[in-house]
């Protein structure tokens, strides 16, 4: 039992099946993606889309590969491609029933024959595998194999040139082909001796992407074939297909790989499930030890900081793998070079994005303990908070008041970094709320954990920060006619929109914020930015509104900051309001889930998208499958289970009465205590299900 279900009438519907994409990843940047019919509508389609060299280059290899059944001397092409406003061949209307767990299947009948296709893109090795079975058929056929070869980065497209070798040289089982100089060879054998590979060498003209097209790109490319496999098959009989980076030395292995690798595909039963799988595709592994997380598929890449920081406890914690979050964190600290991470984890290019590191760390304590935490984190975050005081890249300063000032008139150092016309969508220049509410999270953070350790030196050095940066900070940000927090603040305005930033301040487990100005806060954002999705980039009230996310790049380069919903901040909407109104709150985040359970059957297949419309229906877009959106979903789970110990039991929990993870409100004068080294709840290492947190809040 799947918790995916496709209607089998509808799969022959291109309106239904190419709006649905699926993905498979080896867990080493590579992927398989296309629709649920293998028809690739992008240009970052394709069966075979791996990293090449030192600099993890991503080209798309092998583009598809059609299949033919030859009976009785007519040919049924399977395929389906779209040249240039028309779909030919249309072997969708032969397609059946298609499945994606364990593996995407698909089934195919013509006439009386059905024959079914299992893809599976080997982890760990840049390897396609495909086996078809001959279910039935009233007589042998023969069934016909053809690639398609890219060979290009998976950002550009190709076209006919004499430059590229079209030539097969023979291996065992099969060929091998390379395109261009600089690329691996592709093995493509079979683990059937009596298959023949037919040369052919042959350009065919005028692919069409209609995906690029809409959004405003070349579309058209230009792929060459090398030849086709042939053999016979009989009824019961199977035949696997692998196209791979690296020789496969017999049939016998080519069959044992696949047996193997299926076995280990997981049963993606219910929606957690699914989602804990589709987490675990981001997490990349590569040969030189860095472990990374990929920001999304299929065109986003794994040099995006801010989302691996905000993402990690979602997509590792979630389902305790704290080792894949402990790698990941390693491997970012090994760039920190005087108090800056290199990269996108930069101040200097994300303002925020070091302050996000101590926020997975807070979440990761649940897991190791905050002894552990500071023992192996402790200088680091010690070095940042110094760089952030020094002043980074000439960008990002901090101020006399507390507060942390990042401005570049060219640069969006914040996470609404959409560009138009080479300037920011969203100029923010100045405070902006969330960095300086993850400036303050920061300091006190490091500071519980220091005066923990016993570090006397940086506690004397630090501890009137955090007051000094709280007491700013209400007198910057607060709003108190409007009843909420400005999004940013400089010399020349104190920016008013309604944008989901500042549930930031009310989410983190240290925050400036009272309980009054809190729920006023959530008031406002429940009010304008709520959806069964996410929350809008900017309030429905706001002139610059935009509901949906369509266009060419500079249309949706505007949408997706001005309105376009985004799933990241729920996880600090709900934080927030289980603090406030404790386990009571469980079957808000319930109906919350359950409104995403039908985005894993459309747009990406099991997973879910970078962002929605803003407008009803709230369709996907985007990304098909994004770390940040998965990991706030699944954090969703966390927090619930947190703040909720009895239905992580599955006891119904009582709905007037706080519970163990429930946070709580700290007086004032609590709250001046709290800047000395004081003692704070820890979460003891190996705590799971349920950790224990408090509410820290500054009342001006």
């Amino acid at each position: 039992m799947s918790a995916l279900t496709f209607d089998k009438n509808e799969l022959g519907n291109l309106e239904y099946s190419l709006q649905r994409e699926m993905l498979s990843t080896d867990r080493r940047g590579g992927y398989m993606s296309t629709t649920i019919v293998c028809c690739n509508t992008r240009r970052y389609h394709g069966l075979m889309v791996a990293p090449i060299g030192e600099d993890d280059r991503t080209c798309v290899l092998l583009s598809s590969l059609d299949e033919t059944i030859v009976r009785q001397e007519q040919s049924f092409n399977l395929a389906i491609h779209r040249f240039r406003g028309v779909y030919e061949p249309r072997g969708h209307k032969y397609i059946t029933d298609f499945a994606y767990t364990p593996t995407p299947t698909i089934t195919y009948r013509v006439g009386g024959v059905i024959l079914r296709k299992e893809l599976l893109w080997i982890h760990k090795r840049t390897q396609l595998m495909i086996r078809y079975t001959l279910l039935d058929t009233p007589s042998e056929i023969r069934l016909r194999l053809r690639p398609f070869f890219a060979y290009r980065d998976k950002e550009a497209l190709t076209h006919a040139n004499m430059e590229a070798n079209g030539r097969s040289y023979p291996v065992s089982g099969g060929v091998k082909n390379r395109l261009y100089e600089g690329y691996p060879w592709l093995y493509l054998q079979t683990d059937r001796p009596d298959a023949e590979f037919v040369a052919a060498p042959d350009w065919w003209y005028g692919f069409e992407y209609p995906q690029e097209l809409e959004r405003g790109y070349d579309g058209y490319e230009d792929l060459l074939t090398t030849g086709y496999f042939e053999l016979a098959l009989a009824k019961g009989q199977s035949v696997i297909f692998s196209a791979s980076a690296e020789r496969m030395e017999s049939a016998e292995q080519i069959g044992t790989l696949f047996e193997h690798a299926l076995m280990r595909r997981t049963h993606k039963i219910d929606f957690r499930s699914m989602l804990r799988h589709s987490a675990r595709q981001f997490v990349i592994r590569r040969p030189d030890g860095r472990t990374e997380v990929m920001a999304g598929y299929p065109w986003l890449t794994a040099q995006i900081a801010r989302e691996a920081f905000m993402a990690l406890p979602g997509i590792t914690l979630e389902q305790e793998h704290k080792e894949d979050c402990l790698d990941v964190l390693d491997s970012v600290c090994r760039t920190l070079r005087d108090g800056d991470f290199g990269g996108s984890a930069s101040a200097a290019q994300e303002a925020d994005a070091p302050l996000w590191f101590f926020y997975t760390l807070q979440e990761l304590e649940s897991e190791i303990g905050g002894r552990e935490i500071w023992r192996r984190y402790g200088e680091a975050m010690k070095s940042v908070l110094a760089a952030y005081r020094r002043g980074i890249g000439g960008r990002v300063a901090l101020h006399d008041n507390g507060l942390i000032w990042a401005s570049d008139d060219r640069v969006a150092l914040t996470w609404m970094n959409s560009y138009a016309d080479g300037r920011p969508v969203t100029p923010r220049n100045g405070y902006q709320v969330e960095v300086n509410a993850l400036w303050y999270n920061a300091v006190r953070y490091t500071l519980a954990l220091a005066g923990e350790a016993g570090d006397e030196a940086f506690v004397a050095a630090w501890r009137e920060m955090p007051q000094r940066t709280a007491d700013a900070f209400l007198g910057k940000f607060w709003l108190p006619e409007e009843g909420y927090l400005a999004d940013f603040v400089n010399d020349a305005e104190t920016n008013r929109f309604i944008r989901p930033n500042m549930v930031v301040a009310c989410g983190l487990d240290y925050t400036m914020l009272d309980e009054e100005r809190t729920i006023a806060v959530l008031q406002v954002v429940r009010q304008n930015l709520l959806t069964p999705k996410g929350l809008r980039s900017l309030s429905p009230q706001n002139p610059l509104y935009n509901g949906t996310y369509a266009g060419d790049d500079r249309t949706r380069s505007y949408a997706a900051m001005n309105g376009t919903v985004w799933v990241w901040p729920l996880p600090f909407y709900v934080k927030a309001r289980y603090t406030l109104t404790g386990a009571g709150f469980t079957p808000e985040v319930e109906r919350l889930l359950a409104g995403f359970e039908e985005d894993i059957q459309r747009h990406g297949i099991g997973s879910i998208s970078k962002m929605y419309d803003a407008d009803p229906p709230f369709a996907p877009k985007s990304a098909i499958s994004y770390a940040w959106s998965v990991g706030a979903v699944l954090e969703l789970y966390r927090l619930m289970e947190r703040f909720d110990p009895a239905r992580a039991e599955g006891r119904s929990a009582p709905t007037d009465a706080r519970t163990a993870g429930t946070a709580k409100s700290r007086t004032a004068a609590a709250t001046a205590a709290a800047t000395k080294p004081a003692k704070r709840t820890k979460a003891p290492a190996g705590a799971k299900s349920v950790r224990r947190t408090e509410r820290k809040t500054v009342k001006k």
